[in-house]
């Protein structure tokens, strides 16, 4: 199980972001710096991180544990805008990809890449079709503060 809690577990720390985020109605990318902190939940079973944008409000916090049946199970709330997002997640040694389902019915997928010890990126993709085409939501840049 070791292994597993890895995928997720080398996030633990503290992460500054360069987010940008595609409004879909406005058809534009707006741009932000966030705070992204990873840390150990349910005695090591699992992972939870919050997201702060700089004024320092929450803008939402995912959950991650690990079952043995089913692999990662996911789960992103964000009250403010009215999402909820469950996934699954499959780690594929340099990247993770995590698939799942908007409250609205909508396909997502989300793709952690190009993971190093002090960076990684994080994409989020949408379909509006059931998953014929795709369309790029968000792009984040994260750079490691501290472990």
């Amino acid at each position: 199980m070791a292994v597993e809690l890895a995928a997720f577990g080398r996030f633990v720390g503290d992460w500054r972001v360069q987010n940008a985020l595609y409004n879909e109605s406005t058809r534009q990318w707006s741009e932000s710096a966030l705070l992204w902190t990873f840390d150990w939940i349910i005695a090591g079973r699992g992972i939870q991180d919050v997201l702060v944008d700089e004024a320092g409000t929450a803008l939402g916090t995912t959950v991650r544990t690990w079952d043995e049946r089913a692999g990662w199970r996911v789960v992103w709330f964000c009250p403010r805008a009215a999402e909820h997002v469950v996934l699954t997640a499959h780690d594929l040694g340099d990247r993770i990809e995590l698939a799942g389902v908007q409250a609205d019915g909508r396909p997502v997928k989300w793709i952690f890449s190009a993971i190093l010890a002090d960076r990684f990126t994080w994409d989020g993709w949408c379909s509006n079709d059931d998953g014929e085409t795709w369309w790029h939501e968000q792009h984040m840049e994260a750079q490691r503060l501290t472990r």
